[in-house]
């Protein structure tokens, strides 16, 4: 398993898990590197890796670092890890009190971009490395010896550039770092097809020359470099086909067939497979801490690892996620949608609903509806209860700081909800508690910005997912692609395909789903196919909470789905006298059979739909019976006021110029 250490001295230097990057004491005192004067360093090449160090934790966020309050562009609105938070800009989770403005409609151009991703100091530093490497020729034996430092640094500007145009589609492209005179300051927005040729010549050249190397040396790799270019080739390949708009369709299987090339790389490269160990592999496979060195874990292709040795060297996340009690600082309160529940399949997977039409559904036998305790996570595919806890188990069984799951000793704590966050230990707005991230640990709780939770950046699953997304989309994916892809994700999950032969995807055999196939009927402009539908739902299952889904709809042109109704749990009369108040203080002493829910009265901290389930921001102004509203020029973003006045051939993106200023 490979895992990239980023540490924090006084500037920033990046240790590996087996080999560590020595940093010069008298060159980390000096002034930030990209403002040195011209020509006062990079003349050998012990400097260019120690230059490159810095753009790692730029790029490489993780789950951050300290209290770990950044904010990620474009999502402004949320703080702490954007691999767990980003998902609340989606249809998979929802947060308490009043939806993002980026997601009602609320939100206006900007008057400045540094926290919007309009913002290129990063891409500078990349520029002056590139201009300036060569100088270390005359320490080489061989100048092609330095290759491998461009390869890095092509790697980091490719991956700038795919962030800024899924933001804003068309953007200037810099090769030159440039200072306050430089006339490329004043360029127009460049096509958005020549940048991303660009995007693809610079991952390309870290992929032919960056190191291939097995062993985790702290230094990204050929398998990061392939793995970012196939996710950034599904990106484009599919924004082009969907978004026929561009007039780019034409080209978008270049991209497919990049993507592919990628992922057979990395697969033939032999060295990652699926985290399949204990029991739950699914669930623990998001608990690591620290560098496990023994945990056979050959899963991650780039993940960040924290030491915890200070309060720079690790993270607050594991605390603000127990927490889950409202916005301050990633504190956030967050619940699964009904809408991602629904998609799970049964466990002979074929869906909730399998024949029928809306209001004469045929259920599926395996099915045990919403009106019980929870019992609609019953008899589904397994990673539903590895993400979502069902009463009885994970989180629910465990006291607040506790660090151990007994229900005998702590009986059941059923998930907060409410409009308004509860006090500790928070709320789960929809009834549905997310425990994928979640550790039960309390040596991580009690660290506080010292905490050490592994974060998984690139992972092998995804790399399934692309492939198979990829040969769908070119309509090449066979039977032996699925079974090294999508079947391989569902038997680590726990499928029992001996039981359930259905359970296994073939080609010739795709369950029919009347209910999904509606949805997309009506909210999408295209048609899409049932293998690819199942495609898209096991992406969705299988990568949910790690950041992936608000980019995954805007590159499917399916940013409708975000108008699904946001609901949560049934409020059944059985779940009303469950959180009438009278089980909100728990009562000695506990056992198996206690029970602790806090006070949740209809009409006063929660609200319901027709059909009795919670309905997401009830009392948000801009949303209508948790409806969320949508319009196509969220596809992409504004560039702020302050750049368009700045550089006046700069023009505005579409659809947000009637906004006045």
């Amino acid at each position: 398993m490979k895992y990239l250490k980023i540490v924090y001295l006084t500037a920033i230097c990046m240790v590996g898990t087996a080999l560590f990057t020595s940093c010069n004491d008298d060159f980390m005192q000096q002034d930030q590197k990209d403002k040195l004067a011209e020509g006062s360093f990079l003349k050998n090449e012990g400097d260019l890796p120690l230059f490159l160090n810095q753009l790692y934790s730029k790029y490489i966020a993780g789950h951050q670092a300290g209290w770990a309050y950044d904010r990620v562009a474009p999502f402004y609105d949320v703080q702490g890890s954007p691999i767990i938070y980003t998902d609340m800009f989606s249809d998979n989770a929802v947060k308490s009190g009043s939806a993002s403005s980026r997601l009602n409609e609320g939100y206006i151009v900007p008057q400045s971009g540094e926290n919007e991703g309009w913002s290129w100091g990063n891409l500078r530093i990349i520029n002056y490395f590139l201009r300036n490497y060569r100088m270390a020729e005359g320490s080489v034996t061989n100048p092609s010896e330095l290759d491998k430092w461009a390869a890095e640094a092509y790697f980091f500007k490719a991956w700038d550039y795919y962030r800024k145009v899924m933001i804003f589609g068309d953007v200037p492209w810099y090769v030159s770092d440039m200072n306050v005179n430089s006339p490329e300051l004043y360029a127009p927005r460049t096509p958005r097809a020549e940048v991303m040729d660009s995007v693809l010549w610079c991952i390309n050249y870290a992929v032919d020359h960056i190191k291939d190397s097995e062993s985790p040396n702290g230094r990204i790799n050929r398998d990061m470099a392939n793995f970012l270019k196939a996710r950034i080739a599904l990106f484009e390949g599919t924004f082009r086909k969907y978004h026929t708009e561009l007039g780019l369709q034409g080209t978008a299987n270049k991209w497919l067939d990049e993507c592919i090339e990628s992922c057979e790389a990395i697969i033939a490269a032999g060295r990652y497979s699926l985290y399949n160990a204990g029991t739950d592999p699914y669930w623990k496979l998001f608990t690591f801490k620290k560098t496990p060195g023994t945990d056979n874990n050959k899963e991650a292709i780039l993940a960040r690892t924290y030491d915890g040795q200070s309060t720079s060297r690790g993270h607050c996340t594991q605390r603000y996620f127990e927490q889950n009690n409202g916005g301050a600082g990633g504190r956030y309160s967050k619940g699964a949608t009904r809408g991602l529940v629904d998609e799970y399949l049964c466990a002979d997977g074929r869906p909730i609903y399998i024949g029928g039409t809306e209001g004469s559904y045929t259920l599926n036998p395996l099915f045990k509806g919403y009106d019980g305790m929870w019992t609609e996570l019953e008899n589904r595919d397994p990673r539903l209860r590895q993400t979502i806890a069902r009463p009885g188990e994970y989180a629910t069984i465990s006291a607040p700081m506790s660090g151990e799951m007994n229900r005998s000793k702590y009986g059941i704590i059923y998930p907060p909800v409410g409009y308004n966050y509860h006090s500790y230990p928070g709320t789960t707005v929809t009834g549905y508690w997310f425990i994928k991230h979640w550790m039960c640990d309390q040596e991580e709780f009690n660290a506080t910005q010292q905490g050490t939770q592994t974060a998984l950046v690139f992972r092998y699953a995804e790399v399934l997912l692309m492939l198979a997304e990829a040969k769908a989309e070119r309509g090449t994916l066979t039977n032996d692609d699925l079974n090294r892809t999508i079947n391989k994700l569902r038997e680590r999950a726990g499928y029992d395909f001996a039981t359930y032969p259905n359970s296994r995807l073939t080609i010739e055999n795709i369950p029919a789903d009347p209910r999904l196939d509606k949805i997309y009927a009506e909210k999408l402009d295209y048609a899409v196919t049932p293998l690819l539908r199942e495609i898209r739902r096991e992406r969705r299952i299988e990568m949910v909470m790690e950041g992936l889904r608000y980019e995954d709809l805007m590159r499917w042109k399916a940013g409708k789905l975000l108008t699904v109704p946001l609901r949560g749990m049934k409020f059944t009369e059985e779940k009303q006298k469950l959180y009438d108040g009278s089980n909100a203080t728990p009562k000695p002493p506990l056992n198996e059979n206690s029970v602790t829910a806090a006070k949740a009265i209809l009409g006063k901290e929660v609200w319901v739909d027709s059909e009795g389930f919670l309905i997401a921001y009830p009392r948000d102004t801009r949303i209508t019976n948790g409806t969320l509203p949508w319009s196509d020029k969220r596809y992409y973003w504004p560039i702020p006021y302050d750049q368009l006045e700045l550089n006046k051939n700069l023009t505005q993106t579409p659809g947000w110029q009637d906004i006045p200023r």
